[in-house]
């Protein structure tokens, strides 16, 4: 069988993916992935990737299509828009990805395409070839919403190639614990695959102090610091060893004793010997500490970001705060509630029952 996986070209859309691409290739079966820009690095993975983005740069689609849509804009950066901004967004992308997609499947004659919600691109490819089309979650907003809103924006490159709608999946893959968010289609456990970077050995074992690890998004925009600055003010008040996860420069310059310093680590490697994970609300990192059981601060903040953090909150996980918002009171609540903990390990135990993506292999196979 021959899978052509489709993503956006961003890592932390296609990282999701890699597993069950792996698991697809080591099963025998013909895989390639299609993707472009940051995201390339799925080959790192061993997995062969074709460029469908040349010289992509995100921020140009959004400045391009943002100051048309105003209110939308502003939704978006307070992470109030739902799936209007990312809509707009993937959109405009999905109709450049489109036409590099459908040429590359028509050469390549895949039997099943695998596809992100963000990557609709995909499934026209599978539409225009006649072959099976799988959708594959990777965060925690329901994939079709996010395809709705995004072939709402793709009227022009649905007719390109003869299209009037977008033909339902064969399959769709959930990815989220139910109690989190209720996604719909055949469960698959998350995971992802974690591209450069070694761990230090002390990160390996838990210290004399909890450990709270804090990270930052790999793509920022106007005005989104994270929860670094805030986290480092308050560090020297809260009785943890705190470590900085490729911080930026202003936020490393100068730290409390308690706070180190680490570039690019595996995170998921990382956790367990960790107390708590603060984070900029992005899925990677919310189910990365759902997985392996840690309470999380997740912060609210443009796109996805509010929806994540909100959802993990109301679950009972870890708290969704505004960057702003972070104290060391919150901190060493994140290390003390007992109820963060119980409802976070009860996450990791839910999550650790759904199906791998090895166990998906076969039943993907009998589509074709």
């Amino acid at each position: 069988m021959r899978v052509l996986v489709v993503s956006a070209p961003l890592v932390g859309h296609v990282f999701p993916l890699v597993p069950l691409a792996v698991a697809l290739r080591d099963a025998g079966h013909d895989v390639l992935v299609a993707t472009g820009g940051g995201a390339l690095a799925a080959a790192d993975a061993g997995l062969p990737v074709h460029d469908i983005a040349p010289g992509f740069e995100f921020g140009r689609i959004a400045l391009r299509v943002f100051p048309r849509h105003p209110l939308i804009a502003r939704a978006e950066m307070a992470g109030t828009a739902g799936t209007r901004g990312a809509g707009l967004l993937f959109g405009a992308l999905n109709d450049q990805l489109t036409d590099p997609v459908v040429a590359l499947a028509t050469q390549w004659r895949p039997d099943l395409v695998l596809y992100e919600p963000f990557a609709v691109a995909g499934a026209v490819a599978a539409a225009r070839l006649d072959v099976p089309a799988v959708r594959q979650e990777n965060a925690l907003f329901d994939g079709r919403d996010l395809v709705r809103a995004t072939v709402a924006r793709l009227g022009a490159a649905l007719r390109r190639h003869g299209l009037t709608e977008l033909p339902a999946p064969a399959a769709a893959l959930a990815v989220a614990p139910p109690s989190v968010a209720n996604q719909g289609g055949w469960p698959m456990r998350y995971m992802s695959y974690v591209g450069g970077g070694e761990l230090p050995a002390w990160l390996r074992e838990p210290g004399e102090r909890p450990r709270i690890l804090v990270t930052r998004s790999t793509l920022t925009g106007p005005g989104d610091r994270g929860p670094m600055p805030a986290v480092v003010a308050a560090a020297a008040q809260v009785d943890a060893e705190i470590v900085l996860v490729r911080p930026d420069k202003r936020s490393a310059r100068s730290v409390p004793g308690n706070v180190r310093v680490v570039d690019w680590i595996p995170l998921d490697e990382a956790l367990p010997a960790s107390a708590a994970l603060v984070h900029h609300g992005g899925a990677g990192s919310a189910f990365g500490a759902l997985a392996a059981g840690r309470p999380q601060l997740a912060t609210t903040g443009p796109g996805d970001r509010r929806h994540n953090a909100e959802l993990v909150a109301r679950r009972g996980a870890g708290l969704a705060l505004r960057p702003r918002d972070i104290t060391a009171r919150a901190l060493t609540q994140l290390l003390t509630d007992e109820r963060l903990r119980t409802a976070a390990a009860q996450v990791s135990r839910e999550i650790a029952a759904m199906p791998a993506p090895t166990d998906l292999v076969a039943r993907l196979a009998a589509l074709v």
